[in-house]
């Protein structure tokens, strides 16, 4: 985002924030129905269509935002198959062309190493469930139809609770990345991602031309739960997948497990993207069920960084009002976050010796002692701006670059509202930093959150040439421009 003036048809009145409230429940507590939503939304949303996020899986490589995908398919022409009925399963390539009513084919060379008497086999995203019977040898199982179904070619197929020896990054995947590469997208996002070499499978395949692009991990089964740890340190985020997930273990787990993944994502610093099914009845139907509109505002509760919608937008006949309902729920939800809870949280995890990190942590103190409207942050390469949003300020983050990658990647953070200011530098340094100063208020004025007379905390160096962050400025907005702006409190990190 690059102008000043975009989504100003969102400005509404300041919401009441109770901001002396000490506890979750006394915050709670004061909340009522007629709490206005905040002015800007901090959630961002992630829409499934052509050049934005594309699915190669069924695709071509058109693609901008890209997701690489490694599951089995069946193959084969449609079928119809009977409750009760027995058929025969086989990984055998030779019937790979031969399914019929007694026999189905499965794209899957380690399947009878795989499942056992009594395993599920689920299909077509859980419309067509079987049973393993027996197994006969090693490419060949009976399996029980458990319901009616019929089934096409190329359809998903998860085995629940099965460890899958499928390789992290296929040869498709590899040219799909490779095409990513060069036509330079942001990130990718890799499914089925099990454990923390799977990451580094991935960044092998992206190259040192590739180093820049971010690999956000698609958490879809069981292994990959219990591995969440090792996988959130080698990825740059995580997606909360909970399509295949619930196919891949009980489905009374997958809220336990959204959870534990958005809380140690939080608590690590790393995005975190919650998707799939979050408003699955707007891709018919031009309003969501109220289970759904609560789904969606309890994942921003639970933390995520961004919501996620699918078939709503890529395929949907509602997309506009999709994405109008989404925007709504996320800035009523954000009212309902005791920000101070989840910041005093961060404190009292560890010692922070980082010089930068403990700027943002003393920004983000100052911002709820000073009430303040915004929270400023001039950054080259991002990571202030990304440490910022970690610790959950109340307020919202305007982050002003110079590089248009690091704007983009913004997007993925809560809270993070990125600014390209694309001015060149031919002033001093000083007079260059109060110039972007000027542009990021300016901005807060136009979207509606930052006031005459509000205060506002601007974090940036202290000089030129030094690549840090360590200074914390604490700025009384008057009607005067950028120089007769009053400063209340200026100190050094150093």
């Amino acid at each position: 985002m690059s102008g000043s003036k975009a989504r100003l048809e969102y400005k509404e009145e300041l919401p009441v924030t109770y901001p002396f409230a000490m506890t979750r429940g006394e915050y709670l507590s004061l909340l009522n129905i007629d709490q206005p939503p905040t002015v800007v939304r901090g959630t961002g949303i992630i829409c499934t269509i052509e050049f934005i996020r594309i699915n190669v899986c069924v695709s071509e490589n058109k693609l901008f935002i890209k997701q690489t995908k490694t599951i089995p398919v069946i193959q084969g022409g449609e079928v119809t198959y009977v409750k009760g009925q027995e058929l025969k399963v086989t990984s055998d390539p030779y019937f790979k062309n031969q399914c019929s009513e007694s026999l189905l084919f499965l794209d899957y060379p380690d399947l009878i190493h795989s499942v056992k008497c009594g395993s599920k086999i689920v299909i077509a995203d859980g419309n067509f469930l079987l049973e393993v019977k027996e197994i006969i040898d090693n490419n060949n199982l009976l399996a029980v139809v458990l319901n009616d179904a019929t089934i096409g070619s190329r359809k998903n197929c998860n085995l629940p609770g099965a460890v899958i020896a499928l390789p992290a990054v296929s040869e498709k995947d590899k040219q799909d990345l490779l095409f990513g590469v060069k036509n330079k997208v942001d990130m990718v996002f890799a499914s089925f991602i099990r454990k923390a070499s799977d990451v580094a499978e991935v960044r092998n395949a992206l190259g040192e031309e590739g180093k820049s692009i971010k690999v956000i991990a698609k958490i879809e089964n069981y292994e990959g739960v219990v591995n969440i740890d090792e996988i959130i340190t080698a990825a740059d985020g995580i997606m909360v997948a909970r399509g295949d997930m619930g196919m891949e273990m009980p489905a009374e787990k997958v809220f336990l497990a959204q959870k534990i993944l958005i809380t140690r994502c939080n608590r690590a610093g790393k995005p975190v993207i919650c998707a799939t099914q979050m408003l699955e009845s707007m891709i018919k139907n031009p309003r969501p069920t109220r289970a759904e509109i609560t789904d969606v505002g309890n994942a921003v509760v639970d933390g995520a960084d961004c919501v996620m919608l699918s078939g709503e937008t890529a395929n949907g006949a509602y997309p506009i009002e999709a994405v109008a309902v989404m925007h709504k729920i996320c800035r009523q939800a954000a009212t309902v976050q005791f920000y101070k809870e989840s910041f005093s949280e961060h404190l009292n995890k560890n010692y922070v010796t980082d010089a930068t990190e403990t700027t943002c942590i003393a920004a983000v103190a100052a911002s709820f002692k000073a009430l303040a409207s915004a929270i400023i942050v001039l950054t080259t390469s991002g990571r202030t701006s990304w440490i910022m949003s970690k610790y959950r300020p109340q307020c919202p983050i305007i982050v002003i670059t110079r590089n248009e990658q690091v704007a983009r990647l913004c997007h993925l953070y809560r809270g993070l509202f990125p600014l390209v200011y694309s001015t060149p530098r031919i002033k001093t340094w000083h007079e260059d930093m109060f110039d972007r100063l000027e542009f990021a208020i300016t901005y807060g004025k136009d979207m509606g959150f930052i006031k005459t007379g509000s205060s506002v905390v601007f974090v940036s160096g202290c000089q030129p040439g030094t690549n840090s962050t360590n200074t914390v400025q604490i700025i009384q907005v008057d009607e005067k421009p950028i120089s007769g702006i009053r400063y209340n409190t200026n100190f050094c990190l150093i």
